[in-house]
């Protein structure tokens, strides 16, 4: 696969990653995007609170955390174009039955099968395949444009699914019906499932097929060099801290509605502009991380974080503090796309092995997205307990909280990457 993947001479390099990207992000489009951008209507049509939204989500993260680690070993046995397809194909069989609106017990089980199908045989296979794309010299490059293009992707089919809200939910009227609520949201996520059916069909017909050549022998071999790596652990944890401010976007067209008052169709159309910062926020981190160090750009990202997290917890929405509100809002947006675009740039820095790339990326998701597990549960809980502006700053400032651990988790790899320079035993 690193051949096919990262020979500069190959016409077919950019539909591969333009393939990659797409799939990328839209296998994650039914489980997150219809709650993201349109988390208000979502409450209302399934008639949940952020509570019960935030359980149907943690059963998604439970099953997705048990496929992480199995994903990686099979990343490196069997071709990505084989597992990233039944993937897509799977996940958009789903968005069918999330359309019926089912009830909570019935979304509980979708959430579970979701956290299966974009995961288990996707997400290991995503990341080595863009390792390999990107070469020896290209990590940040191709990381960087892995995240930027997902983010694109992201906002463009959220700017179409606020389109089709506008059309149920026009801003003319004062208040909408149940109904048409309901018909604008089925809209939606039909239009997402029919992309991730598209998204499918083009990795099954545009990505190489490879040869994976891992026996079961050099896998467990690659779990042990795993799971001794110290480097790897505090990656791991960069990214829990990291998934954790992207998981907080998902309350922003909440507080939009709650706290700057906004209409449904304002917050969900606020929201997806912002994630167009995403496209130029990962691709510019990843450049300087090949011209610095992913460890020095994820420092200084998560100190913006810490500062903007905690005057969002401060600030009142005053006349005089409304647009330093949207400033850090938009900050937030960049940082935390910044982070998403390079933490798994930090490959190169932990050493592994590129043999064993799947499994390290297994065991780091295992670890690194287990805010898929807690981060909904904890979030809705703040927010319900005290619905409005003090919730949310309750909120900003849990997030504050996991910056500061994600900084110092940065700064304990830097001083160990060091030590390692100085004694390589270390």
């Amino acid at each position: 696969m690193n051949q096919k993947f990262s020979d500069n001479r190959s016409g077919n390099r950019w539909i591969i990653i333009f393939c990659l990207v797409f799939a990328g992000e839209i296998i994650f489009s039914l489980p997150f995007h219809v709650a993201r951008f349109f988390r208000p209507t979502l409450l209302d049509v399934f008639g949940l609170s952020n509570t019960e939204l935030g359980d149907v989500l943690a059963v998604y993260g439970i099953a997705a955390m048990i496929s992480y680690f199995p994903g990686g070993p099979l990343a490196d046995r069997f071709s990505a174009r084989k597992l990233l397809s039944i993937s897509l194909a799977g996940t958009a069989l789903g968005g069918v039955y999330f359309a019926q609106i089912p009830g909570i017990l019935g979304l509980s089980f979708l959430f579970g099968f979701w956290g299966v199908t974009t995961i288990l045989f996707f997400w290991a296979a995503l990341i080595k395949a863009t390792q390999a794309w990107g070469g020896k010299l290209a990590q940040g490059r191709a990381f960087g444009i892995l995240d930027g293009g997902r983010g694109l992707i992201a906002a463009g089919a959220a700017s179409i699914g606020v389109i089709l809200l506008g059309r149920f939910l026009p801003d003319s009227s004062e208040s909408f019906t149940i109904g048409q609520r309901t018909e604008a949201l089925k809209v939606i996520i039909y239009f997402y499932t029919f992309l991730t059916f598209i998204a499918a069909l083009l990795v099954w017909f545009f990505i190489p097929d490879s040869k994976e050549n891992a026996s079961t022998n050099k896998n467990i071999l690659g779990i042990k060099k795993v799971l001794g790596n110290r480097l790897v652990w505090l990656q791991a944890l960069v990214v829990v801290c990291s998934y954790c401010g992207y998981k907080g976007i998902d309350y922003y067209s909440l507080y939009a509605t709650d706290v700057l008052n906004l209409n449904e169709v304002s917050a969900a159309r606020f929201v997806a502009n912002a994630s167009y910062i995403r496209v130029f926020a990962a691709i510019c981190a990843g450049l300087l991380v090949d011209r610095f160090s992913a460890t020095k750009v994820i420092r200084i990202t998560f100190m913006l974080l810490i500062m903007s997290y905690v005057a969002l917890a401060l600030l009142s929405p005053t006349s005089h503090a409304i647009n330093i509100i949207y400033g850090n809002l938009i900050l937030t947006f960049a940082a935390v796309y910044a982070l998403r675009g390079v933490y798994f740039a930090l490959l190169d820095e932990t050493k592994v092995e590129r043999l064993i790339t799947g499994t390290a990326v297994g065991f780091i998701s295992l670890i690194g997205y287990t805010p898929d597990v807690f981060f909904n549960s904890i979030a809705g809980r703040i927010l319900d307990a005290s619905p409005g502006p003090v919730g949310f700053q309750h909120f900003f400032m849990l997030l504050a909280g996991f910056s500061v651990l994600g900084l110092i988790a940065t700064l304990i790899m830097i001083y160990t990457n060091k030590l390692k320079i100085i004694n390589p035993e270390f």
